[in-house]
């Protein structure tokens, strides 16, 4: 449930629709989405200080505003089985130890902390930094969830190699994976600001088709920085250029060194998927602009990139919980083993 809320931000951004609900928790002053325009004029008109950067003349679909409202109440209804789920580790301390409460826990207070920056995207009309924050924690919220599952098969006894990787491996690589994940969620903030500024909006960054649109920009490899949103766009693509060396040098050490140690080949695997997805979505990114026409963007290709970097973030954050995860594992053994 977690991830069909992501899917629907992103569907949000993609229609447009971020400022429908222009106040907070309400919609257009009620608690329903299907708000005509005579409704959304009379509510500029008495509330001029919700006015977003659209304008007062601007009316939204109503479509436009359920995706924002069921957004919202997806929020909502998923704090129920968080409750339940931190409520229910408490009680089975005993048999999944203090990290999984801590971890079910943790989750609740970024629901909190998530939502809470969901209001600030309206009340700062989704600044760049407002919708980057937004996502970083909706992929943190995620996470938190899979590493308590991976916990709690450890505490169950599994004997999957994963959670029993050897102590040397571990010093290897530890640093290494943590600046994987790192560089994929950096790469994935960095999206997201691209989105929500002109470097993503409206072809106010680099121009569209091929090969001048991607994989140049403006038909150059180095362009200038004068246009709106160029540099945003050489920023993302720089940095993925980047995050795409770390992942793959990474990975090709970690299968080395799993051979050297002894350590499980899932986990190369694991990195390498990692690889593997941030190729499809360089593919995909590529995609969207050369599909491009000058007045419109495939939104839905927009969206499939999203949904692309989040799996490949939790993909990799599954690495690093595994190394976590084993480590503790590791020195909760006697010291002769």
């Amino acid at each position: 449930m977690a991830l069909v809320i992501i899917v629907a931000g992103g569907t949000i951004r993609i229609n447009d629709a971020g400022e429908s609900c222009p106040d907070w928790p309400q919609c257009f002053g009620t608690w329903g989405f299907d708000i005509s325009t005579e409704e959304q004029a009379a509510y500029w008109e008495a509330n001029p200080e919700e006015i977003d950067s659209r304008g007062a003349d601007h009316r939204y679909t109503t479509f436009e505003i359920f995706t924002e409202w069921i957004h919202r109440a997806m929020v909502g209804v998923i704090a129920l089985p968080v409750l339940f789920n931190a409520l229910l580790l408490r009680s089975r301390r005993s048999t999944y130890g203090d990290k999984a409460y801590k971890l079910a826990f943790f989750a609740g207070i970024m629901l909190i902390l998530q939502a809470t920056a969901g209001a600030l995207t309206v009340f700062f009309d989704n600044a760049d930094w407002s919708v980057a924050l937004h996502l970083s924690m909706a992929c943190i919220f995620s996470a938190a969830f899979i590493f308590q599952h991976m916990e709690m098969r450890s505490k169950e006894g599994s004997k999957h190699p994963l959670f029993h990787l050897p102590k040397a491996f571990i010093a290897a690589n530890k640093r290494r994976v943590d600046a994987m994940v790192g560089a994929v969620f950096t790469l994935l903030i960095l999206g997201a600001w691209v989105s929500s500024t002109a470097g993503g909006q409206y072809n106010q960054g680099c121009s569209v088709g091929f090969p001048t649109g991607w994989p140049t920009c403006n038909g150059s490899v180095l362009p200038s920085f004068d246009g709106p949103g160029v540099l945003v766009q050489m920023v993302h693509r720089f940095g993925a250029l980047i995050v795409g060396l770390v992942l793959v040098a990474g990975s090709a050490r970690i299968r080395s060194e799993a051979r050297e140690h002894g350590a499980t080949p899932a986990f190369g695997r694991i990195t390498d998927v990692t690889a593997g997805f941030w190729v499809l979505n360089v593919m995909i990114g590529g995609t969207y602009i050369v599909a491009a026409k000058m007045d419109s963007f495939p939104e839905w290709i927009s969206l499939l990139h999203l949904v692309v970097g989040v799996t490949g973030l939790l993909i990799a954050s599954m690495a690093l919980f595994s190394m976590r995860i084993s480590e503790s594992n590791a020195n909760t053994l006697p010291e002769e083993e």
